[in-house]
């Protein structure tokens, strides 16, 4: 079959180029797009008077039997197609006959795929938003049920101060939060009709762009057409966000393979979400968690591809372009995934808080608290102080203690100026409660955070 824009060429284009110029293979991806943006098309062509309403008629009914032979998978996708564009236009031409021919009036592939591609992601940006408030949920009813749960906070992974472990998962949250607003400017942004740009600079018949955006669900055509067909703002905004999901899901696993381990113990996965050794058969393996930390990588790689195709193109519309889709669809495929089968996991999660807090007297946590015992209580300068707490703590390393199970009376030997009342900041979870400031990790303070976020989530999902 001849291409649909071989009438220029008197030799058939080399089968080795038809291989290395098509992207039908990966591009069918966008066939319902591209099959919604034809019926606005057609629409709109028919209300300017180009198109009769019977033609429209056709080409609509066209376009929905060859959608349905689609989802059927009836349908053929030939090399020889080149792309989804003229897969579909090929094939409700041969349905319907020239009507079919009449479908790209006003319009160019190059602002088709534009608007597929758009679409995409904005349906990609939707879905993805959905999957983050669940999961945002979910770890906001794991933190309320464990705001009196104590926990070893840490600084360079080292023992640092008491906290809870809501206050933990609170700050979780907030990484998927800023991911769930930048996703929600983005598709404010990028929500603006590229159809009827034409190649580059617009068409000359008297079309309705307003018209065809609205229907589409866009809040405008956009504003200047050599932009509209090739910029991939909206494409690179996507692959950034999914990055930055990617990234906050890494650092959240790589917490929970450490806590999975022995030598932590803090929580066990379910064994729906585990693996087992072909050798070793004891192993219960944190491979979602691992998996999840890996997967970053090629989000990161995803972005940076398409930054580097980018970088470098004049305008307007240029064929290096056609590598924009793989990345974007192999992040979107990941970045679902990757949300759903983190949610169940954490859903099916068993904590050890008796282990936690046991963990939690390791280190010195009160030892600040000491520190600010001495400055408060006794008068004592802040270096002094600082110096004083760390030789109680040595005192109690010597004795393989934490200064937490110091007798008072073994305390207040080591300086004359500590006064009495000092055993009772070291206790744990006195010092977690302590740290009542806004935002901090007190009981009280971390339900407060996950009630705000509650009333948050609450206002997002009913608009």
């Amino acid at each position: 079959m001849a291409k649909l824009w071989a009438g220029r060429f008197s030799k058939d284009s080399n089968k080795l180029l038809d291989e290395f110029n098509a992207s039908i293979m990966f591009d069918k991806e966008l066939w319902k797009q591209d099959i919604q943006g034809s019926k606005a098309h057609a629409q709109m062509l028919c209300s300017c008077g180009i198109l009769t309403e019977s033609e429209r008629d056709a080409i609509i009914k066209g376009l929905e039997e060859i959608a349905g032979e689609i989802e059927r998978g009836e349908f053929v996708f030939r090399l020889s197609d080149e792309d989804i564009h003229m897969s579909i236009e090929g094939a409700l031409t041969q349905k319907i006959g020239e009507a079919g021919k009449k479908l790209h009036t006003a319009r160019s592939r190059n602002d088709q795929v534009a608007l597929d591609f758009r679409l995409y992601t904005l349906k990609s940006n939707s879905q993805i938003r959905t999957l983050l408030l669940e999961l945002i949920d979910t770890l906001l009813s794991l933190a309320k049920e464990n705001t009196q749960t104590l926990l070893a906070g840490m600084t360079h992974l080292q023992h640092a101060q008491p906290i809870n472990l809501g206050f933990h998962l609170v700050a979780w949250v907030m990484g998927l939060k800023r991911d769930y607003e930048r996703m929600s400017e983005s598709y404010k942004r990028n929500n603006f009709s590229p159809l009827g740009s034409g190649a580059l600079a617009g068409v000359p018949y008297a079309t309705d762009r307003n018209m065809t955006a609205s229907s589409l669900g866009f809040f405008a055509p956009t504003l200047n057409a050599m932009d509209s067909v090739s910029e991939r703002d909206f494409a690179l905004d996507l692959l950034y966000e999914i990055s930055m999901i990617m990234m906050h899901i890494s650092r959240m696993a790589e917490e929970l393979v450490l806590w999975s381990s022995y030598e932590f113990g803090y929580i066990s996965f379910s064994d729906e979400y585990s693996t087992g050794s072909s050798i070793m058969p004891q192993k219960k393996n944190p491979d979602v968690a691992e998996l999840l930390r890996g997967k970053s990588g090629r989000a990161y790689g995803n972005l940076i591809a398409l930054l580097v195709v980018m970088k470098g193109l004049p305008l307007a519309y240029n064929k290096d372009t056609q590598e924009d889709k793989e990345g974007v669809f192999d992040s979107v495929k990941t970045a679902i995934i990757s949300l759903e089968i983190l949610n169940k996991a954490l859903q099916t999660l068993t904590i050890h808080s008796e282990r936690m807090e046991q963990m939690a007297k390791i280190g010195h946590l009160t030892a600040t608290d000491l520190a600010d015992f001495l400055v408060q209580k006794c008068n004592v300068p802040f270096r002094e102080a600082h110096h004083i707490t760390g030789q109680v703590v040595a005192y109690a390393e010597s004795k393989g203690v934490d200064i937490s199970e110091l007798e008072e009376s073994e305390i207040r030997e080591i300086d004359t100026r500590i006064k009495e009342g000092v055993k009772s900041v070291l206790d744990l979870r006195a010092s977690m409660n302590a740290r009542d400031s806004y935002g901090g990790t007190s009981s009280k303070q971390t339900q407060s955070q996950i009630n705000t976020l509650q009333a948050w989530l609450s206002e997002v999902r009913n608009g």
